[in-house]
Order: structure tokens, then sequence, then C-alpha cells
């Protein structure tokens, strides 16, 4: 079950300060790819964030797992929830626009739902779930376009990417699950990345070369803002958020990252998205709202409430 807390100004704000960081992390991923291939743009984002995340374990003086297992577990989370996302999302944003590729992100909780009711007994699907469900999925099929699977091509395949990495995502939850109880999570984060990292450098290596520094400027602040900033500082204000707003408003943050990602793709990229891309996400927002639950919980409490109001 989701909680679900009031939240204070402060919480307010720091849940605007996360959606507009990882807003503007599909910007700054977007251009660095102008320079370096998206296999390396993950390798920087993972190797980078995991030195950082590696230093607060060491100055919070966390104990490091010993045991073989979980060390495994890193590994599979670093490829569920780092290479297998990042590669396709990355790759994906080659051929289609910043703004679009925020909005089928925004999938990714329609697919945890789904995951979770498939996998936990306490997560099972009820009748708002399902309604929320439906309503994403018509929406992430709004934004796409039947047509971009009438006429096949590489954008009709970069948005198949873009789900792909949803979907890994709402895996990577589950496995998360069941396998970091107990951990806290900077550790987590820091194994994962570990994980991550052991893979994207020699994959990058092999397919796209040597990583190098020798990059513009641009492309240097580009993937600093998105390795050090949006992974490894979005994880830890994550983390800030979830214990003083609940999981159930973390929800907000998805609603919230896609319009940032659409405005600063329009103004830094020139941008301009189709009318079925909004129409998609208003579509998907809804569900989401749904899926939020407290919007529901009120009309069901109205509709109870209402035939005592006139006794």
């Amino acid at each position: 079950m989701m909680t679900q807390k009031s939240l204070s100004g402060r919480a307010w704000a720091e849940l605007l300060l996360l959606a507009a960081i990882w807003g503007g992390s599909f910007l700054s991923i977007r251009i660095a790819l102008d320079e370096v291939g998206p296999l390396t743009s993950v390798a920087h984002r993972t190797f980078w964030a995991m030195l950082v995340l590696w230093a607060v374990v060491g100055v919070m003086r966390l104990p490091v797992p010993r045991d073989p297992r979980i060390w495994l577990a890193f590994l599979g989370m670093g490829l569920l929830n780092n290479v297998i996302p990042f590669g396709l999302m990355a790759w994906g944003q080659l051929y289609i626009e910043t703004g679009l590729t925020s909005i089928l992100n925004a999938a990714t909780a329609i697919f945890g739902v789904i995951v979770a009711a498939l996998f936990f007994a306490d997560e099972r699907m009820t009748l708002r779930k399902g309604i929320g469900v439906t309503l994403g999925f018509l929406g992430v099929a709004t934004a796409i376009g039947l047509e971009n699977f009438r006429n096949f091509d590489l954008r009709s395949l970069a948005q198949i990417a873009i789900i792909g990495g949803t979907i890994s995502y709402a895996l990577a939850g589950a496995f998360a699950r069941h396998f970091f109880a107990g951990l806290s999570p900077q550790m987590s984060a820091a194994g994962m990345l570990t994980g991550a990292t052991i893979m994207t450098v020699p994959l990058a290596w092999v397919v796209e070369g040597p990583m190098s520094l020798g990059l513009q400027t641009d492309t240097i602040l580009a993937i600093g803002y998105y390795a050090i900033i949006a992974t490894a500082g979005a994880y830890l204000l994550y983390y800030r958020v979830l214990a003083m707003a609940g999981s159930g408003n973390l929800m907000l943050v998805t609603l919230l990252i896609a319009p940032v990602a659409i405005v600063l793709g329009a103004l830094v990229r020139n941008e301009a998205l189709s009318p079925n891309a909004f129409a998609g996400f208003g579509l998907l927002a809804l569900g989401l709202i749904i899926l939020d639950g407290r919007v529901w919980h009120l009309l069901r409490r109205r509709a109870v409430d209402r035939p005592s109001g006139h006794s």
C-alpha cells in the first residue's frame, strides 16, 4: 500500500526541485548525445554517479555488505534500473523529441502497478488500479500515434525503446523490494551503480570506443548535470522526499517531470510536439491521478456521504 501524507511547504519545495532536476535530465542527455554515443553517455552517467555515492557512503560510514548474493543482486539491479533503461532511452532520444521521451517515461508508474500486481500478493489489481492502468495505456498509445505503427521507421522503434526502458524500471522496482530490504538507500544506490558501471564501461568501450574527457564544454556540463546532479544527487533527494512526503505523494513527481522536459526542449532545442503527444499526456496524467487514489477516494466518500446529507 502507498502511504500518503499531507505535504508541508518544505516537502512541496523539495518535490518540485526533484521534478525539475529529473525533467532537466532529458535535455542534458540529448545535448551530450550530440557528441558521444548512447552507450558512452550511459557509462559516464553510471561511473561518475557511482563515485559520488560511494563518497556519501564513506562519509556516512555505512556498513558495506559482504554477502556475495547482495553483490549479485547489485548487478541485477544495475542491469534493470540503469543499463537497460538508460541505454534504451538514450538511443531513443536520438530519434524523438526530449518532451516526448519524458511523456513516455511517465508510463513507468503504469507498468510498475502491473508488475507489482504480478509479483506481490499485497499489490493486487483493483478496479481503481485497472481504470488507471487502462487510461495510462490509452495515453501512451495516443502519444505515440497509430500512424507510427502503420509507417514503421526509426522514430517508431525509438518510441518502443523508451517503453522498453519503462518496463525495465518497473521490473527494477519489484527486484529492489525483494532483494534490498534492510539495506540503506545510499548503499543500495551505490551498489546498484557499481553493478551498472561494471557492465556499461566495457560495453561502451567495445561498441563505441574508449571514454574520453576531451569533449566540448557543453557536453562536459551536460554529463556533469545528468550524472552528478540528476542521478547521484537526485537519488539522495528522492529518499529525503520519500521520508517527508510518503511514497503516495511521489506519484506527483511523475506528473511534474514531463512539463519541465517539454518546456526545456522547446526553449533550448526548439522542439515542437504534435497535438496527440499532449492529448496522450493528458490521458496518462489522468490515469496516474486515479492510481494515486486521492481523487478516487474523495469521490467515493462524497457518494457515500451524499444520502446522509439529506436525512
